[in-house]
């Protein structure tokens, strides 16, 4: 199983909130939605009364309308206020983020939205209670931490690419005839069909990491229909599953090196350090003190990365790399968990599986193993740490898919659409600066508006910047368009 994502979800290592859908209704919408007490799950609590959840029926195949549906879980709760704008819509990224568990979690980072707005989210198709996919049981999941994502010989490649095409065959299993029905098109489509059973005339919607190119999907598809939406840390429409994979390996080092220098240390010669420790470890794993599991390195290397999602986690990471330098891989695996989704009973989330289905029915590029040998010292030029992770799964993650990819780069030009608001992150990791500005250009003159804020750390709004989020709550309560180009320091 790949161990680095595309693009991870904001808070992909946040203890999540489960949310389901209760028989009873207590009001409905336009639309026949019957929305009732959200309920506790095995994984967790149901969110406070303020919150309700509802199933809406879709076309499991939008072209055939009148055909196999499939049920779309959603939670929201209402306006505060009494001058209500309508609902805005929530997608957390991923791909494979879950809404349904996600929004209540993150609703007091946005609680000043709530004056205006029904906070609502959902689980997109094929994530979580939306017809989630589960593609490999816990114990294999566990199993494949043994495989090397970097293999060294012939064999260790054929294992990894072995691991990779039952992965795939896995997912066809689970999905069976959705497997090729959850790009992100789909779920474009899908947010059409929220947006008209919520009653709202247009679409008003923050889109987080991946749920930027979500955004820029229906802002294509249905441009008419946009209302006043947000892209904050913003995936890159004009890069290619190859050009993705250098652009986080560019991103995870930018934001290596800012941890090195906070920490007084060369950042050349601290990831030089660090690329030495991760080639140990390949070499012999290290004990964890958890029986039956060592830190591979593979493990390790996702464990470092999780830190670099934000500025306040970097002593974390100092700890952990102290520690691994002693012999302990403890504190790296814990880290590693976090991200992977494992919690202490060794149960896994299945984030990764619906990411993965997702971006190989989107993504039409296969490189082979022989194109990533020739594109590895560009990868390693570019990240001595992450470059040889991120090259290689350039050829693993949809080696052998059972069904073709959609398209190379997806399409965001929105001509006519109304000012969508673009937030970059000069320090993000995992979606890089460069991306918000091709995503301003690509939506269109007039449409695309850049905000930049030179922080640290995955997303923008809610980060400690009072510019940020001024400027962000300006333009979607009272409509106010900033200027194209404003930065925030």
């Amino acid at each position: 199983m790949t161990r680095f994502a595309r693009w991870a979800a904001l808070t992909v290592a946040s203890t999540l909130l489960a949310a389901g859908c209760s028989g009873g209704s207590s009001d409905d919408d336009k639309g026949g939605l019957s929305w009732g007490r959200c309920k506790a799950t095995a994984d967790g609590p149901a969110p406070s009364s303020d919150w309700q959840c509802a199933t809406l029926k879709v076309p499991m195949d939008w072209s055939k309308p009148a055909g196999e549906t499939i049920g779309l879980a959603l939670i929201r709760t209402k306006a505060r206020g009494d001058d209500r704008v309508g609902s805005l819509l929530f997608n957390f990224g991923g791909p494979g983020a879950s809404g349904v568990s996600m929004m209540p979690s993150y609703a007091p980072t946005v609680s000043r939205l709530r004056e205006r707005y029904d906070l609502v989210s959902w689980d997109p198709r094929g994530v979580g209670a939306s017809e989630g996919v589960r593609c490999r049981g816990d114990k294999d999941i566990q199993a494949a931490e043994s495989v090397d994502v970097t293999p060294d010989t012939p064999a260790e490649e054929k294992a990894y690419f072995q691991d990779a095409a039952d992965f795939g065959k896995g997912c066809q299993k689970d999905a069976g005839k959705l497997m090729a029905h959850v790009s992100t098109a789909d779920s474009a489509r899908d947010m059409d069909r929220i947006r008209e059973v919520l009653g709202d005339e247009k679409m008003h919607y923050f889109g987080i990491s991946y749920g930027t190119e979500l955004g820029g999907t229906y802002a294509h598809l249905f441009p008419k229909n946009v209302g006043r939406m947000t892209l904050d840390a913003v995936v890159d429409p004009g890069a290619d599953a190859v050009g993705h994979a250098k652009n986080q390996a560019r991103g995870f080092q930018r934001a290596l090196n800012g941890y090195l220098e906070s920490t007084g240390q060369d950042p050349v010669e601290g990831s030089r350090k660090i690329a030495d420790l991760l080639r140990r470890i390949d070499a012999r794993p290290l004990p964890t003190g958890t029986p039956g599991r060592k830190l591979t390195q593979s493990l390790a290397a996702t464990g470092i990365i999780l830190p670099l999602y934000s500025k306040d986690s970097w002593p974390t990471l100092t700890s952990a790399l102290d520690a691994a330098e002693r012999g302990d891989g403890s504190e790296l695996l814990a880290l590693a968990d976090g991200y992977n989704e494992r919690d202490s009973s060794g149960r896994y989330g299945t984030t990764t599986h619906a990411q993965r289905v997702i971006s190989c029915l989107d993504d039409r590029q296969r490189p082979t193993a022989a194109t990533t040998k020739k594109l590895l010292p560009e990868f390693e030029k570019i990240s001595p740490v992450f470059g040889t992770f991120l090259g290689w799964d350039t050829a693993g993650w949809c080696h052998d898919w059972p069904v073709p990819g959609q398209h190379d780069t997806p399409e965001v030009s929105a001509p006519g659409a109304a000012p969508v608001l673009v937030v970059g992150n000069t320090g993000d990791p995992a979606t890089p600066y460069e991306g918000a500005r091709r995503m301003a250009d690509e939506l269109g003159k007039g449409v695309g508006v850049m905000l930049t804020w030179r922080g640290e750390g995955h997303g923008a709004y809610g980060s400690g910047s009072d510019c940020v989020d001024s400027t962000v709550n300006a333009y979607l309560l009272d409509g106010t368009v900033p200027k194209d180009g404003k930065v925030c320091s």
